[in-house]
């Protein structure tokens, strides 16, 4: 960070971005700034009581005014630890209200943001902002900025009370701590880069954990934890050369910190002594301006501190409104429109898609797709591998918007209506089935109607044949484990697919929901899923033959483009295209799969 006044004003800046956030706690905060005040101020008062205490009592034989002084110190002493006190109290709590409403709006905002934006951003940096990042920030608020008040207020207020007892003594411990500053400029410098590279470091490392946890499968099958741990240590090792480089100028501020105000003191200690013995000081004087020093050594040395702390908090704000700024540009229209009586007919017209990170140069994913769905049809795709069969699927919801054409329900763009109202009448499963921890009937009643009852969890139950569930231990209330990982490939789908079934949609998108189910398994479901999409439009992606049997019609997708449509034994007969892409699918159940 550059030490000029634009760089200071830019950290200012990013720290006031925290007002709306911190506006309902600002009056605890102010309150709890004026008792860290009174608190230095009255510590500040107790060395002009020493000096009357030392002039009188001592310097002049008048022990009558030592009871009072000794009293009045007491006092004081006792005012200061309940302002401190006090401070504590009113900052601690508002402030972990504003770190949940910095959090919560973290995480709705995470949700309204595109996948796009998930594909891009690695997990772990999510998960350092929400809980390390926002944790400093609320700790800077409780004690940082508070301090930063108190102490720069503290020691204005002392400096002046050095001045009036003796302006000489005051002159030479200011000029003798400007080096001070020079030395928090240099350390401003140095630090902020390091701390900036560390949290970002801190994400990362957080990414690999979970990375390794997730697929901690894959890397025992692979025998690979070797190599995984080798690349966390190195990256453990970058993070740690990273805090070394902050510690270095932490310990680099502190040493000056230390060595300026003690060298400081040994001047005016000398220069007082000699001011003392030409009698133009009192005894109680010295006394006095040496007690204020000390209580000003603290304000003093926390420079560092409260320098290195502040910019930590930038450095975590910063990171916090990189996501927050992060437009949410599929977000409900203007003026929506209205489905009360959806009939499901799903319409692509001129439909074109890429993916916003795609090199410029190279043609749509999707090219012009032109498809018509009439309501309680069911559409099976196919295509070879990257033709964009996935992709298509992932559009009517809204998980991506198109980047050219309308997608129509009902003769409605589906942009033109609310999400919530859109993605009531459109559910989808996917081939990789991801499931909550959360129970069984939770995980299959999430997109359900609120009143939705177990007549509903058990017909989709039924529906998908995940009969299973029924035998875990706690039957339908049963914990299943992180992302379902403790149940097997095929479970996992039939869950997803009922939980698909249970949303009750008008449209029902299956992106090949079926690829880790047995051939007995699979026959029983198509056979339970063709009474459902009787009366349900279905656009189904098929991996096999047998998926395509259920389907009304058949749709191929060829380099971006549907290239035709018909029924199964029309496209035999007279598509070529279709015939390859037939014969290449795969009958045979997916590896691992699990009845």
């Amino acid at each position: 960070m550059s030490v000029d006044s634009g760089a200071r004003s830019s950290t200012l800046r990013a720290l006031a971005r925290l007002r709306p956030f911190v506006r309902p706690a600002l009056p605890r905060l102010i309150a709890g700034m004026a008792a860290g005040l009174l608190a230095g101020l009255v510590a500040l008062a107790i060395p002009q009581l020493l000096q009357v205490l030392v002039d009188s009592a001592l310097q002049r034989g008048d022990a009558s005014a030592v009871l009072p002084a000794a009293f009045g110190i007491l006092g004081l002493g006792v005012l200061e630890a309940g302002a401190i006190l006090t401070r504590r109290y009113l900052v601690l709590t508002p402030n972990t209200h504003v770190e949940a409403r910095m959090r919560n709006a973290l995480y709705a905002h995470l949700q309204a943001v595109p996948v796009s934006f998930h594909d891009r951003w690695p997990s772990g940096q999510l998960l350092s902002r929400a809980v390390h990042d926002l944790n400093l920030i609320r700790r800077w608020l409780a004690f940082g900025v508070v301090l930063l008040v108190v102490n720069g207020v503290t020691v204005l207020v002392g400096a002046a009370l050095l001045f009036r007892i003796d302006a000489l003594l005051g002159a030479l411990f200011l000029v003798s701590s400007i080096p001070i500053w020079f030395v928090s400029l240099r350390f401003e410098r140095s630090y902020s880069t390091a701390a900036r590279r560390s949290q970002d470091q801190a994400g990362d490392l957080a990414t690999a954990v979970e990375e390794s946890v997730h697929g901690i499968r894959v890397l025992k099958a692979f025998g690979r934890g070797g190599h995984a741990l080798e690349k966390f240590e190195r990256q453990a090792d970058e993070l740690r050369g990273t805090e070394m480089q902050k510690a270095r100028a932490t310990a680099f501020i502190w040493r000056w910190l230390t060595l300026i105000p003690d060298a400081t003191l040994a001047l005016c200690l000398v220069l007082g002594v000699v001011l003392a013995a030409r009698g133009d000081v009192t005894a109680g004087s010295l006394v006095a301006f040496f007690a204020t020093a000390t209580v000003l050594r603290f304000p003093l040395e926390s420079i560092g501190f409260l320098l290195a702390f502040t910019l930590d908090a930038r450095n975590a704000t910063d990171r916090f409104f990189e996501v927050l700024d992060e437009p949410v540009r599929i977000a409900d229209p203007i003026e929506p429109r209205t489905l009360p009586y959806p009939k499901g007919r799903l319409e692509f017209r001129g439909v074109h898609f890429r993916y916003p990170d795609a090199p410029a140069g190279i043609p749509d994913l999707l090219d012009g797709i032109d498809l018509m769905i009439e309501p309680g049809e069911t559409m099976a795709l196919v295509g070879l591998t990257g033709s964009g069969k996935s992709t298509l699927t992932a559009l009517p919801p809204r998980l991506y918007d198109v980047t050219g054409g309308a997608i129509l329900l009902d003769g409605l763009d589906v942009r033109d209506l609310r999400l919530g109202e859109l993605r009531r009448h459109l559910a989808m499963a996917f081939e990789d089935a991801t499931l909550f921890s959360d129970t069984v009937r939770a995980n299959v009643l999430l997109g359900a109607a609120p009143d939705a009852g177990d007549d509903v969890l058990h017909e989709a139950l039924g529906i998908a044949q995940a009969a299973f569930v029924y035998d875990l231990p706690q039957g339908v209330d049963t914990v299943i484990g992180e992302e379902g990982l403790s149940l097997s490939g095929g479970q996992r789908q039939r869950l997803a697919l009922a939980r698909a079934v249970a949303a009750k949609p008008s449209v029902l998108v299956l992106d090949d929901p079926l690829s880790a189910l047995d051939v007995e398994t699979e026959e029983l479901v198509e056979a339970a899923l063709r009474r459902v999409l009787s009366s349900t439009t279905a656009l189904v992606v098929a991996h096999r033959p047998s998926t395509v049997m259920l389907a009304d019609r058949v749709a191929v997708l060829e380099r971006g483009r549907i290239t035709a449509v018909g029924r199964h034994s029309e496209l035999l007969a007279e598509n070529e295209h279709y015939r390859f892409v037939i014969s290449s699918l795969d009958d045979e159940p997916a590896e691992g799969a699990v009845a």
